[in-house]
């Protein structure tokens, strides 16, 4: 191997401040500016294994993401994250990123998984707030699949027994005597809100059927989510449940 030359195809092609360390046989250091948002830099090692070189963060970029409580194995952040590293063709072993280096282009490998990495470190940082909506969207995306336009409305406000709109269901479902009131619960405020809107709409009497699709059910406080238990009919601890279960359980609901 020719560092020199290596290093050089670094500059080129990814930035002229890369710099390659030996460290060890077969194991050389790449240094590059590319920080965290915090400012740690990225790390980025250059390995070789049954003849093949490639490149590898050890484990460090979802170890340094989980510093700040980050989970990157769970809901819509995994899901965007499994789709980066499929884009990056950046293989996920049991935490450790990995690219190979294929042709000897080390220069387009290594641009490759810089790219890779601040894309799963961006995602990684996605506040609660967009994290929230990203679930909503897939919420509405399952349903426009699945069921015919003129049967739903989303974000629908009963203007008789709520003028002011305080007790939005996410999703009403009608052409049935007891309308479907679907929510999509992403977190404990959700659940708590959504809670007191079934509750509301029992005491004035407004004959409906409750159900919840959760983004993840585990996550949610165990006594938030038996408050809601008491109140909603059906649950689906996840999107994925729900794609599986939800068409029968709509196919027997009573019209």
């Amino acid at each position: 191997m020719n560092i020199e030359k290596i290093e050089q195809e670094f500059k080129s092609k990814v930035c002229d401040r890369v710099q390659l360390l030996p460290e060890g046989k077969e194991r050389l250091i790449v240094s590059t500016p590319f920080t965290f948002e915090d400012g740690d830099h990225l790390c980025i090692l250059l390995k070789k294994s049954a003849d093949r070189w490639y490149f590898t963060d050890e484990g460090h970029t979802f170890m340094h993401l989980s510093y700040d409580d980050i989970d990157v194995d769970k809901g819509t952040r995994r899901k965007i994250i499994d789709t980066v590293l499929g884009t990056y063709q950046i293989q996920n072993a049991e935490g450790e990123l990995r690219c190979l280096v294929e042709n000897g282009d080390f220069g387009d490998a290594l641009f490759t998984f810089v790219q890779g990495i601040i894309k799963i470190t961006d995602v990684a940082y996605l506040r609660r707030e967009r994290l929230r909506s990203l679930f909503m969207e897939e919420f509405h995306s399952f349903l426009e699949e699945s069921i015919p336009a003129e049967r739903y409305a989303f974000n629908y406000r009963d203007l008789q027994h709520d003028p002011d709109g305080k007790y939005t269901i996410d999703c009403r479902i009608n052409s049935r005597r007891r309308p479907l009131f679907l929510f999509g619960i992403s977190n404990d405020d959700k659940c708590r809100d959504v809670t007191i809107t079934c509750l509301q709409f029992e005491k004035l009497a407004v004959p409906f059927t409750s159900a919840a699709i959760f983004e993840d059910q585990v996550e949610i406080n165990r006594k938030v989510l038996a408050r809601f238990t008491d109140v909603c009919e059906r649950q689906f601890p996840s999107l994925q449940s729900a794609k599986e279960r939800f068409a029968k359980y709509l196919a027997n609901l009573p019209e």
